[in-house]
Parts: structure tokens; C-alpha cells; sequence
């Protein structure tokens, strides 16, 4: 189920005008993303999470900060590889394959920042 979410949200994001560069991109154990695309000058990380239906909550529920992690070690390690700083993005696409029904996809555009928010601590006067 997984692998067919992935080529269904490929599929729906080249519709949309995105052009895929790639797809299963993988560091060892230490993180993964389902794909990395652009539109115009936006590289956007895409999670892809995939269900029959939403019984047990929305699919997105399931990227949980452990997941973001491993995202954004693999996105952060594609940016190191390229030339120039350019604008990205972290998504999530949730694919909703109901037996017997057309797969719906939801497009989650920045669903979190790349960089974890860190809490500054509070000044005491």
C-alpha cells in the first residue's frame, strides 16, 4: 500500500505542476524521504502517508517527531550537496486508497518547519 501511495502522490504532484527529482531518497538508517520535488524555485521534502480510510485519524497523525527527524536529517543532507541556498518546504501528502475507490490525495504544504522551533528560555529581571 505504501508503494502505490508513493507513485499515486507522484503522480498527483507532477499533475499539480511539480517536477519530481526524486523518489526513496535514503541515508542509511538515519532518515529517509518519500520524495523530493520542486516548483519553481520551492524544493519541497514530501512525506507520504497512505490509508484506506481515515478510521484511526487522519494518515498525517503519523508523522510523529521521531519521523520529522529522520526527514529533516535527509533533507539537510541534500542541501548540503547542492550549490546555492534555495527555499524549501516539508509536506505531507496523505493518500486515502478506499477498496474499490479512486485514491484521494490531501497535499499538507508545510506541515512542519525543516529546523525544529526551539523554546528560548525566559529572561528574569
Amino acid at each position: 500500500m505504501g508503494t502505490y501511495g508513493e507513485l499515486v502522490a507522484a503522480s498527483w504532484l507532477r499533475a499539480q505542476g511539480y517536477k519530481i527529482l526524486r523518489r526513496q531518497f535514503r541515508i542509511g538508517s538515519g532518515g529517509e524521504v518519500d520524495i523530493i520535488c520542486r516548483k519553481g524555485d520551492i524544493l519541497v521534502f514530501a512525506e507520504v502517508k497512505s490509508a484506506l480510510h481515515t478510521g484511526a485519524g487522519r494518515p498525517a497523525r503519523r508523522v510523529n517527531e521521531h519521523k520529522r527527524q529522520r526527514l529533516r536529517r535527509a533533507a539537510l543532507l541534500w542541501l548540503n550537496r547542492m550549490e546555492e541556498p534555495v527555499p524549501v518546504r516539508m509536506d505531507i501528502i496523505e493518500v486515502l486508497l478506499p477498496p474499490g475507490g479512486k485514491p484521494e490525495v490531501t497535499h499538507l504544504a508545510g506541515a512542519f518547519p525543516l529546523r525544529p522551533l526551539r523554546l528560548q528560555p525566559e529572561h528574569q529581571d
